[in-house]
């Protein structure tokens, strides 16, 4: 057994030092080129390529680094350090190619408004082949508009949002009941399962049952493998991930043959809002890889976003006593006039929980950034970027830019009061341009839902020490746990 695992590590070692001199020799060859075309050019005053660092270790160049800072309480001291020295937009050599690293709200907004012909979606090698050519993340110009333009109208359609509100209720309610005041409740792991729950019902109309668990055990090895070495072969992680998608595939396959045969209208999910759809190019494996990318919310950013959200109210006695005293009120102006709640109800008549929710997002920074390829050189705001580098907009460094948030470290709320974030470009949680995440609208109908019930059913809860972890991916370390106790009056 020992010799398999040294043979493994043996050969791991050897594949990435080929990749590290071939990635070193193409980021020479990059940088030879753009300076040969400056030399060539006859305007001296041309923008010129951020100051930077490239690190003295081929292929590796600041990567450790990098993600030493990661996985650190602040994850942005690495950005913060370049700052000072060369400016909000600099160089550096991270994941084997040479990147260019922007903490500027406005050439990150910049980045994300650009079409295909200018940047196009650059991620590690093992995310890229897990998720295949056809995702949604990957495919671009019509094929991703159409496809884009499909799954938002219908998930911001108010058929879903209602569909959506009606099962969160079901399944937060079914969930918050099992809670016992003795042992420590998990939010972190309850907001997995409910919101792994929601959301596929949403893609695939599949309820819980054997057929959903077996979905979700496939799924969990299949996410697993999207930080992973780009190893491929038998015992690497990245081959029990794709082995598990191709599981996942063929019940999937099932399900839109069945969609194939009814022709349901209107769509009750996405895959029947893709398989209504005449476009040649969105066959069966088109669909189903697709449908398995979107259920990444379910497993990650959603319940991340009800997590943080209650370790962060947690912390902050105001803030969670003004959210409490706005859910009751509307619960008893709801009961008083004998009516349900409504998807409208947790959007529009809870400003303060809005803005709670917006704060968490603020500061979690479930999604810390976007890498894009420059297909071309580009000129931005003053800067050069040549053809071939990698660029990460990452947007962790503006969310807590003390220029841009007075306390960008301090949780409130009530910054936000009466503040219309739909053209605040300093705040981007969710992506932005033609690639803005589509379910936004979703994700914070699902995590007020939450947010409600818990005020709304117990009268108080205390949590235990823990802490956020930020790489690969925001999480808390121990799950978020709390002790509940119920209100006796509902």
């Amino acid at each position: 057994m020992d010799q398999i695992v040294w043979s493994f590590l043996a050969t791991a070692a050897i594949i990435l030092f080929l990749s590290a001199i071939t990635a070193y020799r193409n980021a020479i060859l990059t940088t030879s080129n753009f300076n040969r075309r400056r030399r060539s050019s006859s305007k001296l005053s041309s923008p010129a390529i951020p100051l930077g660092n490239l690190g003295i270790l081929p292929f590796i160049g600041e990567t450790i680094h990098f993600i030493s800072c990661a996985y650190s309480d602040k994850p942005e001291t690495f950005m913060d350090k370049r700052r000072l020295v060369y400016g909000k937009v600099f160089k550096s050599h991270l994941f084997g190619s040479p990147t260019i690293i922007s903490t500027d709200a406005e050439v990150s907004k910049i980045i994300l408004q650009s079409d295909a012909s200018i940047f196009v979606p650059s991620y590690p090698k093992s995310l890229m082949e897990l998720m295949g050519k056809s995702s949604i993340l990957l495919v671009n110009g019509s094929l991703h508009r159409r496809m884009h333009g499909l799954i938002g109208s219908f998930i911001k359609s108010p058929n879903l949002k209602a569909q959506i509100t009606a099962d969160m209720q079901k399944y937060v309610t079914a969930s918050m009941d099992k809670w016992s005041e003795d042992s420590p409740v998990f939010i972190q792991d309850e907001a997995k399962h409910i919101g792994f729950q929601v959301l596929v019902k949403a893609l695939i109309s599949l309820e819980p049952s054997d057929e959903m668990e077996v979905l979700k055990k496939h799924f969990q090895e299949f996410i697993a493998g999207l930080m992973s070495l780009p190893l491929n072969f038998p015992g690497t992680q990245l081959y029990r991930s794709l082995q598990a998608k191709k599981k996942m595939i063929q019940v999937i396959h099932r399900i839109i043959q069945t969609k194939r045969e009814t022709k349901r209208n209107p769509a009750r999910d996405v895959a029947d809002a893709l398989v209504k759809d005449t476009n040649e190019y969105l066959t069966d494996d088109l669909i189903a890889e697709n449908i398995i990318d979107l259920m990444i919310p379910g497993e990650d950013s959603v319940p991340v976003l009800i997590t943080l959200a209650v370790k962060y109210l947690s912390d902050s006695p105001l803030a969670l006593k003004q959210l409490t005293e706005e859910n009751m009120n509307l619960k008893k102006a709801k009961e008083k006039l004998g009516e349900p709640f409504y998807w409208n109800d947790y959007m529009t008549s809870l400003p303060f929980t809005r803005s709670v929710i917006t704060e968490t997002l603020r500061m979690g920074n479930i999604i810390i950034g976007v890498m894009r390829k420059a297909m071309k050189d580009v000129e931005i705001k003053g800067y050069h970027i040549p053809k071939g580098y990698c660029v990460l907009s990452y947007f962790r460094s503006v969310h807590l830019d003390d220029s841009l948030y007075e306390s960008p470290y301090q949780f409130n709320p009530w910054r936000w009061h009466d503040k219309d974030i739909s053209y605040c470009y300093n705040f981007t949680p969710f992506g932005g341009g033609q690639r803005l995440c589509p379910g936004l609208d979703m994700a914070r109908l699902e995590a007020s839902i939450f947010l409600h019930h818990l005020v709304t059913q117990f009268c108080r809860w205390e949590a235990e020490e823990d802490s956020i972890v930020n790489f690969p991916t925001v999480r808390m370390k121990r799950r978020m746990p709390i002790w509940v106790k119920r209100r006796r009056d509902t």
